[in-house]
């Protein structure tokens, strides 16, 4: 049993994570009354994990500091038409459907 358990936690580790990236300008913003904030870009959102049905990315922690920067540099780029890369977590934590921002930043 004991051997069992070390591969099914060695098989676990070694699996990669996917996770999504895209790049290009905000096309929407939107923030609930709960304090849910998402976003979405012009572009196809790749490489994103089974549970992100949809292509909009979720900040996954409004409340924090990365958090308020993350959305701070969204509503900055929907503002001056910049296009930003986003990287993803790999998860749908804060919505069940919407991938979790890792990362992201201005593009050039």
């Amino acid at each position: 049993m004991r051997k069992f358990v070390f591969f099914v936690v060695a098989v676990l580790i070694s699996t990669p994570t996917l996770s999504g990236s895209q790049a290009g300008k905000v096309l929407d913003i939107r923030v609930r009354d709960d304090g849910l904030h998402w976003f979405v870009l012009e572009g196809t959102h790749g490489g994103r994990p089974s549970c992100a049905k949809f292509s909009y990315w979720m900040i996954k922690d409004e409340q924090s500091v990365f958090g308020k920067s993350q959305f701070n540099m969204v509503l900055s780029a929907f503002m001056t038409g910049k296009a930003v890369i986003v990287e993803g977590a790999g998860s749908c934590t804060r919505w069940l459907d919407g991938e979790d921002v890792k990362t992201i930043r201005l593009a050039q």
